[in-house]
This record gives C-alpha cells, structure tokens and sequence, in this order.
C-alpha cells in the first residue's frame, strides 16, 4: 500500500515539475525537483527516519520564509519595474512584432465582407478599384498604436514613408499594380483571439461561393480574433484589419540585424540594446518600450540614500517608523502594566467584568477595529469631533495635519495593543510569590514601592522578548498605516508617494504598487534594508537589556 501511494506522489510530483518547465519556468523546476526529490528521500529511507516530523516545518520554512526573501533580495539587485517586466528574449519579440501601415494615404485599402461557413468562416477581400463593398461606414474604432497585429500600429507620413514602403524587407507589392480582384480565406475559426495568418486566393479560382455577408454586429462580435489575423495575398503582401470594413497592408516596424542591433524601417534609425539601464535605445538615447530586466547591482541600494528625490522621504519615513515603534511599544506596554496592577487588587469589586471588557479589542478583528476609529476620526461626521466640538468648539482635522494623523495612529494603535501587555503581565504577575508581597506590606511598603522593587524585576526579564518582538511587529505594521491614513498627509516636497504618517513598509508599497513607474526594484531593495535594520535593533536590544542571558547563580 505505501509503495503504491509513493508512485501515485512520484506520478504526481513529475507531472507538476514537467507543467512548470513546459510552461517556461525551468529554475522553479528544478527548485520543485530538488524539493520532491528530498521529500521521497525523508519519508522513504530509514535513516532519515527521525526527520520525518522535522521535514514538514522545515519545508514550511523554506516555501514562505527563506525563499521570498532570498527573491526579494534579487529582485532589489535588478531594475525590475513596469517599464521593465520582461526578460530580454521576451522584450525583443515583443519590439519586433511591432509594425506600421505602410502608406496610410494610398489606395491599398481592401474592404472585406464576413460570411458563414459550415466550419467556421470565412473572409472576402476586395482589392484595387472593386466597388463591390465602396460606400461601407468605416469605423476605426480598432486601431491601436503599437500593436503586434494592429494594422494602425504605426502610421508612415510624408516621404519617410514613401521610402520605407519601397525599400523594406518585405513590403507589399504596389497596390496600384493589382489589378481589381476579389480574394476569399480559406475556413477560419475565430472563437478566440489567437494571433493566426491566412492565405487568401482568387474567387474566381477557389471554387468557393461565400454566402451573404454577415451584418457589422457580427463583425464586431468578433472583432478581436479578427484584430488577431494577417492575411496574405499570393504576391507575398500582407494586411491586417484597420477597422469594421477594412484591411489595410502594413510591415514589420523594426528589422534585427546580425549585430543584435535593430534598424527602424520607417525611420532608418537604428537601435541597439543597452543592458545598463534595460532597453533599445536609439542614437538619440530614446528609450524603445518595452525594456527588459538587468542586473544593476547596488545601485537601487545607492539611490536610496544618495539621490535626493529617494533619501529625503526615505530618512524622515525612517526616523518616523522608529519613533512610532517605540513609542507603540512604551503607551501600549505601559498601559498594559498599569491595568494588570489595577486589576490585581484584591479590594477591586467586579474585576472579572472589567476584564472581560477591557480583553474585547483584542477579540475583535484589527482591520474592524481600525476602520471603525477611521469613522470615529472623521472631520465632519465623526463622533471624536462632534463631541470636542460640543465641549470645545472645535473640529481637528485629523487626517489633514501631520502632528494630529500621527496622534491619531499612536491612539489607535495603543487601543489596539494594550491587551496583550495587559493578559502578560497579568499572567507574569501570577508567578510572583505572594509571601513577597505580604513581606512589603508587613514594612509598611505601598502599591508603588511594591511595583518598583518586586514586580519589575521579577516580570521584566521575561517580558523583554516581547517587548523586542512588538517594536519589531509594528516596524512593519502596514495594515494600521494603509487602512488608517494610506501614510497622508503626503509631503509637499517631494515628487515620489510619501507621506507624514508612512512608516518604512508602507512607503515601499506605495514605492512598488501606487508610483507611476512601479519600481519593483527598488521596493525590493528598501524591503531587504528594513529586514537588516529590524534584525540589527533586535540584536542590539537584546544585547543591551541582556535578556538572553542566563542569570549566574
């Protein structure tokens, strides 16, 4: 039975390694093989017996910890971004699909006409001065610039054009050469819009008699699997449509040469690949769309602390991140400590009420709790600022001002944390020998002296770590700032998103996901810095406070 169930994994395993390399992805591939391979070894060989219950943690670990951060780290080395998604290969496909009508204001304009066919249908092209389809309404609402089957891709004017069309590889055959003819397609399908080609033939010559012309809903019905044909003619010529009742002939934008570069067939410039910055550039340093990924090295690393537009924002987000950790971690701990010696007094009547009601926002889901305070907080309609204007005649702006969004995110974020301090020391204070107490009291100690000199020390060692682990929780607490603020009131001097409240994972959001450019990269980057630096502040607090240190006895 176990033999069987291993070859229906190993079936199983290989089928998803061989979809992941038939889909392009050969180095997660090989990563899923290595990984299959190690998991049939633990669970099948009788010496790695004992890692067997080690084995699914450990994969755990790998899957969503180790791996994503060894790909963030990569990614901040790369330029990465939504000008530059693709890989070289991929962006050079993409630039070479690219064409152009040839001569927009010549005659070599083809009406067509959509006909039913038993399997599928068919096309029939008027060319020269065939008036069988004139007086047909063009609708060009098809065209689309730079589209790898568009025929109004590029549009040649002038003598620029007259020259490419008769010097490039590949341009059609005069159209005032042709005479007037009707062609027909053989039978397309046109459920999908897969990029296909079709050759087309005389009517005379076919054999075919199309039916009655389907009406313009239906050519607009398929509209995008026809945007998706070429056609080409028996003299080599080729055409794509150019709206609802034309085809129109068009040629490949650029050319690659052997030298790697490309030549502009429109222009006759030519454009060669930069892997420092990640595109064809032209001689004018024009930048082709779309660029490719490079490797950078450090110089998303530099940018963020050597260029202007970069450091300013990122130097106050950090200062700001510091400060709002800290301070989360002091108001919340402080609170949560002073609740627990309140409701550990003995004299203290409904204390397990108080309790109860004081645990609930911490039962409460965070992301409820933070929109509600967002309505709380609102200017106008808010009941915050309906009772101070009741009792004040005021009205904050709590979101529009800097200092008031910060204290604003403070109280909200200490209502949101006081409760786990408050159940620790709570729990700490349990483990404290009454007889120390009943000792103090006998010296004539009171609820300060006793806090001071017995509960502090005694709950300070263990509640350390989680101090160091909330500072370090709320270094990266994006759900508060995004839902909240979105890190406004954004600063007014500087042209990348960034704002007064942003802390350092909120402002590489906004970096990756909300900038126009979508520098990937360079989100990465600042991500891998405040991974080091929350690591770093760990060490040193932990060091500093000596909490992982045993007590010599």
């Amino acid at each position: 039975m176990s033999r069987a169930v291993a070859a229906v994994a190993a079936v199983l395993a290989l089928v998803v390694v061989y979809q992941l390399y038939a889909g392009g992805n050969p180095v997660l591939a090989a990563a899923c093989t290595g990984g299959f391979g190690l998991a049939f070894f633990v669970y099948t060989a009788r010496r790695a017996y004992t890692y067997r219950y080690l084995f699914p943690g450990l994969a755990g670990m790998a899957m969503f910890i180790v791996l994503p951060l060894i790909y963030t780290v990569w990614i901040g080395f790369t330029n990465y971004s939504s000008r530059n998604l693709l890989t070289f290969e991929r962006a050079t496909e993409v630039v070479l699909s690219e064409v152009y009508q040839v001569d927009p204001h010549s005659a070599a304009r083809y009406p067509f006409t959509l006909h039913a066919d038993p399997g599928g249908f068919r096309l029939v092209l008027h060319t020269g001065d065939d008036e069988a389809a004139a007086g047909e309404p063009d609708a060009s609402m098809f065209d689309e610039p730079g589209s790898a089957t568009g025929s109004a891709a590029e549009s040649a004017t002038g003598s620029g054009a007259g020259s490419a069309a008769g010097s490039g590889a590949g341009a059609p055959a005069s159209p005032a050469a042709r005479p007037p003819t009707t062609f027909v397609t053989g039978v397309l399908t046109l459920a999908t819009p897969a990029a296909q080609r079709a050759d087309v033939t005389p009517l005379a010559t076919s054999g075919v008699t199309p039916g009655d012309a389907l009406p313009l809903k239906d050519v607009i019905a398929h509209g995008d699997a026809l945007r998706a044909l070429t056609v080409r003619f028996p003299d080599g010529s080729t055409a794509a449509m150019a709206s609802l009742r034309e085809f129109t002939p068009f040629q490949p934008l650029y050319q690659q040469n052997p030298d790697g570069t490309l030549t502009n067939h429109k222009t006759g410039e030519r454009a060669a690949p930069n892997f420092h910055t990640g595109f064809y550039e032209a001689a004018s340093g024009a930048p082709i769309l779309p660029g490719f990924r490079v490797n950078v090295g450090l110089d998303n690393y530099m940018r963020t602390f050597t260029d202007a537009k970069f450091r300013s924002p990122f130097l106050r987000v950090f200062v700001w991140t510091v400060v709002f950790a800290g301070l989360t971690v002091v108001f919340t701990a402080g609170l949560g400590m002073l609740l627990a010696e309140l409701l550990s007094w003995d004299r203290l009547r409904f204390a397990g009420l108080y309790r109860v009601l004081l645990f609930l926002p911490y039962a409460v889901p965070g992301f409820i709790s933070i929109l509600v305070f967002k309505g709380l907080f609102n200017r106008n309609f808010g009941e915050i600022n309906l009772i101070l204007d009741a009792l004040f005649g005021i009205r904050p702006n709590w979101t529009g001002n800097a200092l008031l969004a910060r204290a604003m995110i403070l109280i909200v974020n200490t209502w949101l944390g006081y409760p786990y301090f408050m159940l620790m020391c709570m729990g700490l204070q349990k483990s404290i020998s009454s007889d120390l107490y009943e000792a103090s009291a006998l010296a004539g100690a009171g609820p300060l002296t006793n806090f001071v000199q017995i509960t502090w020390p005694l709950i300070r060692k263990p509640l350390t770590p989680l101090l160091i682990s909330s500072f370090a929780y709320n270094f990266n607490n994006f759900v508060l700032i995004f839902l909240l603020t979105s890190g406004r009131p954004d600063f007014l001097d500087t042209n990348v998103p960034a704002g007064e409240t942003d802390i350092l994972v909120s402002y590489t959001y906004r970096i990756a996901f909300q900038d126009s450019g979508q520098n990937f990269g360079l989100a990465a980057a600042i991500s891998t810095i405040i991974f080091v630096v929350v690591a770093i502040l760990s060490v040193v607090n932990l060091r500093l406070t000596r909490a992982n240190v045993d007590d010599k006895r």
